[in-house]
């Protein structure tokens, strides 16, 4: 067997690509085509060199045609370049030039940027530097305080420039931006003083851009304070416009009615008066706090009540000339009093809204409270001397005199009124001290006066019913504590006075009188109280019998005083202590009878009846 070499990967891989490109002519596989296989590869290899040779004829014309044109542009290039050396040479100067002014452009611009950020910032654009100086009719709206507030961050902002090289643009923008200043704040005031002018209706309305307006002239403390005279001269020619139609027109329609158709009614007619002034008062207050509620600076409150001090001061002359014909007039001492109430109540409602700045006002209602005071205490006192000038003879029932009710009624109704009015605590109790020492101390002195002809149980009666009625009265009202223990106290010293009485009578008409004044005075050297005249055991029974018929009726020995008392409790009270002493007296008796240095014989049966048992029965 032959023997068999194998063959390399790579030329196998090139038999391979052989045969495919030999199948594709080399169809038929017999004797005739494998003879002339030869020839066909050479020829068609022959084919494919000259295809080669045409192909490779055409690029070398296309390169020969690229080269030629190569050349041309070479020549073009060398050409162009020649040139632009050439005008290199002539346009260098004109570069440097250009590069020169490139370089001061980008400098102007920088320049520009500066220039307008400098004036953005310390110039006014032309709108607002209208809207600062305006015509003078034209009105002042929220941008011209844009305008203003610009023009004060300016001036502020160019303190900057002093403290730099800037001094001299600095100062002229600063004196510029002071005179615009100036000129705006002039035009400010202008409309501010016309705007106020304006305001003399009843109803005032502040609108938002006065109230603006009051902020920034608070920058210019001279123009401030004018602006708030105007308002202040305004309003008060308003209120007291306002206060007249409301004494001689009243409200709109009629209603409220006129308060002059309320004369005859003095309360209520001074009442309305001082109603409507606390009201105006305190509106014009809110006007002022609403226009004056930016203003941050120190001293608004006392602008305020300051103003409100000159508004309400036109009001004060009609307000006082017709409290005064009211007073004067003398309608009685309680109306007095009330309405002197009422002026107190006034003056302290309205000084707590306004504090003291309405202080002309406050100081007529001063005076009209204590000119009606003083009329009111001259009125008592005229009731008092009127009291002493002609003294009445107590009433056949001891009772309280008709001068003593009328007076007790007069003082009921002052105090009523007193402890209806809302007067603070402390000055209603030094009113109530002074009407008490006004009107009492005479009425005691009346009825000491009128008692003085009288006998003693009746003067002690009389006394007592009266000081009692003032009692009574006084434990109504508050402040009366001390008078109420004053009058107690005189009260308790007539009842002992009564009680004495009470209890001599029934001793006199038991018939223990002489046999008691007897044991009382015995002394130990005028021998046994049974040797005493009247004293005998004979006279004692006899005195004894009469005294057990008090026993059994105690109520038949009354005196009549005591059914004239009108206190119930206060006779039970005499009542009650007088047979106290009754039994004291009868306890006496019978120690001094059943004494053995007495000599009386079986006293037993002279006093059967031991104090206990006397004190039982008329318990």
């Amino acid at each position: 067997m032959p023997s068999t070499c194998p063959i390399p990967s790579d030329r196998r891989e090139e038999m391979l690509e052989a045969l495919k490109a030999l199948s594709t002519f080399f169809v038929e596989n017999s004797l005739r085509t494998r003879r002339n296989l030869r020839g066909d590869i050479e020829r068609r290899s022959l084919a494919i060199n000259e295809e080669f040779v045409h192909i490779f004829k055409q690029v070398k014309e296309e390169l020969e045609s690229i080269n030629e044109d190569v050349q041309a542009m070479s020549s073009c290039c060398e050409d162009m370049s020649s040139r632009l050396k050439a005008a290199k040479e002539q346009t260098q100067d004109l570069i440097v030039k250009t590069t020169k002014l490139q370089a001061e452009n980008q400098r102007l611009e920088m320049k520009a940027q500066v220039a307008d950020a400098f004036i953005a910032k310390f110039q006014l654009t032309p709108d607002e530097m209208n809207l600062l100086r305006g015509t003078k009719d034209e009105p002042i709206t929220e941008d011209f305080f844009k305008a203003l507030g610009r023009v004060k961050q300016i001036h502020d902002d160019v303190k900057i420039l002093l403290r730099t090289n800037q001094q001299r643009a600095g100062l002229e923008i600063m004196e510029q931006m002071a005179l615009l200043q100036e000129t705006s704040y002039e035009r400010l005031y202008r409309w501010t003083q016309n705007e106020c002018r304006t305001l003399t209706q009843e109803s005032c309305d502040i609108s938002p851009v006065l109230t603006q307006a009051m902020e920034a002239l608070k920058d210019r403390p001279v123009l401030y304070k004018y602006t708030l005279d105007e308002f202040g001269t305004a309003r008060r020619s308003a209120v007291v416009r306002g206060f007249i139609d409301a004494l001689t027109r009243g409200g709109l329609g009629g209603t409220p009615r006129p308060i002059e158709m309320h004369s005859h009614d003095p309360l209520r007619y001074i009442g309305d008066m001082l109603a409507w002034l606390h009201q105006a008062t305190a509106s014009e207050k809110e006007h002022l706090e609403a226009m004056l509620k930016l203003v941050t600076v120190e001293g608004v409150e006392e602008n305020i009540q300051e103003v409100v001090g000159h508004i309400t001061e036109g009001v004060c002359r009609p307000l006082k000339v017709r409290i005064e014909q009211v007073i004067v007039a003398e309608p009685g001492a309680v109306l007095l009093y009330k309405i002197s109430n009422l002026l107190k109540f006034y003056h302290h409602t309205i000084s707590g809204i306004v504090g003291n700045s309405a202080a002309t006002l406050l100081t007529t209602v001063e005076e009209m409270h204590l000119l009606s005071k003083k009329i009111f205490f001259n009125s008592l006192s005229l009731h008092a001397s009127k009291l002493m000038d002609k003294v009445e003879l107590p009433p056949p029932d001891l009772g309280p005199s008709s001068a003593l009710n009328q007076t007790l009624n007069l003082l009921r109704e002052v105090l009523a009124s007193h402890d209806s009015s809302v007067v603070p605590l402390d000055a209603r109790q030094a009113d109530f001290v002074q009407v008490l020492s006004c009107v009492l101390d005479p009425l005691l002195q009346m009825c000491t006066m009128s008692a003085s002809n009288l006998g003693t149980a009746d003067m002690a009666t009389f006394m007592v019913n009266s000081l009692y009625m003032m009692r009574t009265t006084l434990a109504l009202f508050e402040f009366t504590d001390k008078r109420l223990e004053m009058l107690q106290f005189q009260i308790e010293a007539h009842l002992d006075t009564l009680i004495n009485e009470q209890a001599s009578y029934v001793l006199t008409r038991a018939g223990l009188s002489y046999i008691y004044n007897s044991v009382q005075q015995h002394k130990p050297e005028q021998g046994p109280l049974s040797s005493l005249p009247n004293m005998d055991s004979v006279s004692l029974k006899v005195a004894m019998a009469q005294f057990d018929r008090y026993l059994s009726a105690p109520d038949s020995l009354l005196m009549a005083q005591l059914n004239f008392l009108l206190s119930a409790t206060v006779k039970e009270q005499i009542i009650k202590q007088s047979t106290e002493l009754v039994c004291r007296a009868y306890s006496e008796l019978y120690a001094a009878v059943m004494d053995p240095s007495n000599a009386y014989k079986d006293p037993e049966t002279i006093l059967h009846r031991s104090p206990h048992q006397v004190q039982a029965l008329l318990s």
